[in-house]
């Protein structure tokens, strides 16, 4: 059997050594139980499986696509077991881990930097759209604006959410950067139990956070952020507010330092997007005034980070200091 065969029916853990009132469950789907480690690959899988039904990517093709590496890691992966080319574009802020992981598969990486503003010539998602427009036989999955991002959601981790816990579940909680994690999931849990409250985590210098609230996108609030694939500086049309009953942010420390928590406490090592999924599952928790299960997805593995998040010297000098973050506060 190919790698595909084995994506998706992650497993369910429960997170317990967090403080929270102690009817309140959290548990966390580990995503990074998938093939190539994450839970892209679920919507790679999807929409590529689509457009080979369809006719739009064809022997011998070029897949282009912009990422934060998760996307272009699932890319490679099934690139690789079906002679097809992949050339992926990416943010420098992206680690080294994973530029070098999509190279070891065969993909050509092309690093732009972070700070491009959105539409310009340097901007990750620009330069992908123009190599796509460039090169023929090349097809492009445009996971920011693809429905089919979502609907891979909406028909795989929701369910399998659903399957495990049915009615018990009170909350799905999750960061978004191109919105399809949150959007699916949520849209399948709402549609089996309208009650399902649905949580979004968006990173200071998002847009995301003031859009949701305030109807606003301020160009002047983008700012440089370390967590990968977590937030955006413009407005993906995967992501679905209709879904979603709220918009929390969240800072670097809260991420990091929750990580550090999931690794020393849990056993569990994770990237910076599951340190902030759990962060945001742990204020939803101390919200909650009866029995409550709160869910979460842990989207990777701290794997692809430990040159970054989990090493002392990077994390002292961008000025982060564990157990300054939140997480650990008793709840008031």
């Amino acid at each position: 059997m190919k790698i595909q065969s084995f994506i998706g029916n992650t497993p369910l853990v429960e997170l317990k050594t967090f403080d929270v009132p102690a009817d309140v469950r959290i548990l966390a789907k580990l995503e990074f139980f998938n093939p190539s480690g994450s839970i892209k690959d679920r919507i790679v899988s999807y929409i590529i499986d689509d457009a080979e039904r369809r006719g739009l990517l064809k022997p011998g093709a070029t897949i282009v696509e912009n990422t934060s590496g998760n996307t272009g890691a699932a890319i490679a992966a099934l690139a690789a077991t079906r002679d097809y080319r992949a050339i992926l574009t990416m943010p420098d802020k992206v680690s080294k881990e994973k530029q070098d992981a999509l190279r070891a598969m065969g993909a050509q990486v092309i690093v732009c930097p972070t700070s491009a503003p959105p539409d310009t010539a340097e901007h990750y998602v620009t330069q992908a759209r123009r190599i796509h427009a460039e090169t023929p036989n090349s097809f492009m999955l445009n996971q920011y604006d693809n429905p089919l991002n979502a609907e891979a959601h909406f028909n795989s981790t929701g369910p399998e959410i659903w399957s495990a816990l049915g009615r018990s579940v009170t909350a799905f909680v999750a960061s978004g950067s191109t919105g399809g994690t949150l959007s699916g999931t949520s849209r399948f849990l709402k549609l089996k139990n309208s009650a399902v409250k649905s949580v979004l985590l968006d990173p200071v210098g998002s847009i995301y956070h003031r859009y949701f609230h305030e109807g606003v996108v301020d160009p002047a609030q983008i700012a440089p952020y370390f967590v990968e694939g977590a937030g955006e500086d413009h407005l993906a049309k995967c992501m679905d507010f209709s879904v979603v009953d709220d918009v929390i942010q969240f800072t670097d420390a809260d991420a990091f330092d929750t990580c550090q928590h999931l690794a020393q406490r849990e056993g569990l090592i994770c990237g910076g997007t599951s340190g902030a999924n759990v962060w945001g599952a742990v204020q939803v928790a101390r919200s909650m005034t009866k029995p409550a299960t709160i869910v979460t997805v842990l989207p990777d593995s701290g794997n692809k980070y430990i040159s970054k998040i989990y090493n002392p010297e990077w994390l002292s000098q961008n000025g982060f200091k564990l157990g300054e973050a939140r997480t650990l506060e008793p709840a008031p």
